[in-house]
């Protein structure tokens, strides 16, 4: 039974607004290269007369950051565990922020030629970099200071960040869609997004410069000295419960990347949506996935984070078998629909990720843990998915060996979730 509701002061409230705008800056910027990777980058990094083949290669640069966020998350994590949660996280905002601006004053292939694609590549590596040092002090930075109860409910703040970034993100590029016409939102436009951030993460130093270390960390820290090497005491002494959190994640990056960037990119070609018309029903479906964080959040203080998770895996494997014959429909409502109810599951298997992975290893190594769980899963289950989707797609004419992609990626977070029972305190 739920404790009485405790009274939060400015501190308390600084933490969650810290933990909330910070990752939402931090996935606005992840966002909006998503974005523009699936309707600018084709075109003016990889010329091709082959419109599938510059698809592709856009998409594949994604994968540059899933593959830098590991690494991240075990440079920043290494920080995190033996330095403090505050420095780390204020340290990779500004890495993150600084690449994604940086993307803004990129020349084209036409420009420079090949050294166009290698700088975009370089900037999104150290997008992925900060971002994989993010996520986990985000969610240490809420749960570490949840009273008795609340654990879930304040670790849903970080994963808060991801509906509110990709409102802004697809916010911006749509009201761009509008006022811009093709050839300028194509020639200088899509730089505007990348502009922005810059002003965002002003406002997310702002907050998180005024924060104190986290009681958890503090204790830790006074018990004994912090670990001279996390990420090996993390392999050593906890394999299994790393291994479970990564795969338990599978499921939800399979499912976001395959309702935005893969949908995006497929709806506005293959079946033959207008771009804005398809980016305003992704703007309108993402709300459900802040619906089903809220949710995730209230439902885990109840019952437990693990089950929440599980039962969202369950129904991410039922969306596999409903993303062909509800996107293929030939209706726009049926479009969003689909994208809706995925993007609701969606919250089911996200939101209790603040709360779950952080608590499967102890404080003094937690930052790594948590952080390399999260990242390394979100190689496997959303790195290359958007790219592999559209390839399948394009080769069989149809939308079912994506739904059978998600469904295996859902059903592999579930098997994962089961033998993890127990969570440190």
């Amino acid at each position: 039974m739920l404790k009485k509701t405790p009274t939060f002061g400015p501190g308390t409230k600084r933490v969650l607004a810290a933990s909330l705008v910070g990752t939402s800056v931090e996935f606005y910027d992840f966002y909006i290269y998503a974005t523009a990777a699936a309707l600018v980058f084709g075109p003016m990094f990889f010329p091709s007369k082959d419109l599938a083949i510059q698809q592709l290669a856009s998409l594949t640069t994604m994968a540059v950051a899933f593959i830098a966020r590991p690494l991240g998350a075990a440079v920043f994590g290494h920080f995190g565990d033996r330095i403090g949660r505050k420095s780390t996280l204020v340290a990779s905002l500004m890495l993150m922020g600084g690449s994604t601006v940086g993307i803004a004053f990129l020349p084209g292939y036409a420009q420079v030629g090949w050294v166009a694609p290698v700088l975009l590549c370089v900037l999104r590596f150290g997008q992925g970099f900060g971002l994989g040092g993010e996520w986990g002090g985000a969610a240490l930075l809420a749960v570490e200071n949840a009273p008795p109860g609340w654990r879930s409910r304040f670790g849903m703040f970080p994963q808060l960040g991801a509906p509110v970034g990709f409102i802004f993100a697809n916010g911006l590029f749509l009201l761009l869609s509008l006022v811009l016409t093709p050839d300028q939102f194509k020639a200088w436009g899509w730089r505007l997004p990348f502009l922005a951030s810059s002003l965002l993460v002003a406002v997310g130093l702002w907050v998180r410069l005024k924060l104190h270390e986290t009681p958890a960390f503090a204790q830790a820290m006074a018990e004994a000295p912090p670990s001279h090497v996390p990420l090996a005491e993390v392999f050593k002494r906890y394999p299994l419960r790393l291994l479970g959190g990564m795969f338990s994640v599978l499921a939800c990056f399979a499912l976001f990347y395959l309702t935005t960037t893969f949908a995006l990119t497929y709806g506005a070609t293959k079946l033959g949506y207008g771009r804005s018309t398809f980016l305003a029903v992704q703007i309108g479906a993402i709300v459900f996935m802040a619906l089903g964080i809220a949710l995730a959040g209230w439902w885990a203080d109840r019952a437990t984070p693990r089950i929440v998770l599980m039962v969202g895996s369950l129904l991410a494997v039922v969306c596999g078998f409903l993303i062909a014959p509800m996107m293929q429909a030939g209706s726009l409502l049926m479009v969003f629909a689909f994208l809706s109810l995925s993007l609701l599951v969606m919250g089911l298997v996200y939101g209790p990720l603040g709360a779950f992975l952080p608590h499967l290893f102890p404080a003094r190594v937690r930052y790594t843990g948590a952080s390399a769980a999260f990242n390394v899963g979100g190689v496997i289950g959303g790195g290359f998915t958007p790219s592999i989707a559209l390839a399948l797609a394009n080769k069989v004419g149809g939308l079912a060996p994506v739904g059978w992609c998600l469904s295996t990626a859902a059903l592999l977070s579930l098997l994962a979730l089961i033998p993890l029972r127990r969570e440190e305190p």
